[in-house]
């Protein structure tokens, strides 16, 4: 894979590549002190993770202004998403939630470091957590769908949209989901792997 063109296809802009490029640096300088993503993984860092996450831009609305990152860990989707937001949608702010307190470190970090005024992070559990107005919620290796739901049902509300990264086993997700939500599903392919998925959610309802 030509990472270079890849990145070109994905319409990032060169201040946008160089605070990724920073990000990267700073996940490899902390991956030595705990394991937040896999060494095999990192040789991949731009298409498996990077790239993975920052292809959910397409997905956001132009006028969103808040959305919630479950299960931030790494930083994916989160962190990539509010480092696009910045010039893109500069009104729009990003919350983090994690509750594995030494990722929330790492993450604080992170937002330090690259100055992303427009994220804020949570450490706490997502059904621990209320919010108001939620625009969008995205989620990437977190839990299955029928879980997310739940989470997202829970911080959500009726006007909010689902963007969630799955593998190929996505269907059996679905249908589980299914036996206890209602919801208008929407399935994209993913651009960095063809045994995966993005899964667009709406009009989110609980069956009775």
């Amino acid at each position: 894979m030509d990472i270079a063109e890849e990145i070109k296809k994905a319409g990032i802009t060169a201040s946008e590549y160089t605070k990724l490029q920073q990000f990267v640096a700073i996940l490899e300088e902390w991956n030595g002190k705990m394991n937040l993503v896999s060494k095999n993984s990192f040789a991949e860092v731009w298409p498996r993770h990077i790239l993975d996450s920052a292809q959910l831009i397409n997905y956001i609305p132009t006028k969103a202004k808040y959305l919630v990152d479950i299960g931030s860990g790494a930083g994916f989707p989160g962190i990539v998403l509010a480092i696009l937001l910045q010039e893109r949608n500069p009104l729009a702010k990003v919350t983090l939630i994690e509750s594995i307190t030494k990722k929330t470190v790492y993450l604080k970090d992170v937002r330090e470091r690259l100055a992303l005024h427009n994220v804020e992070i949570i450490n706490n559990r997502v059904e621990n957590t209320v919010f108001k107005a939620v625009d969008v919620i995205t989620a990437r290796a977190v839990a299955a769908l029928d879980v997310l739901c739940a989470y997202a049902k829970h911080i959500g509300q009726p006007q909010t949209k689902m963007l969630f990264l799955k593998g190929q086993k996505w269907g059996e997700e679905d249908e589980l989901a299914s036996q206890h939500w209602n919801y208008e599903l929407t399935v994209y392919p993913n651009k960095q792997c063809l045994d995966a998925v993005v899964l667009e959610l709406t009009n989110l309802r609980k069956k009775k």
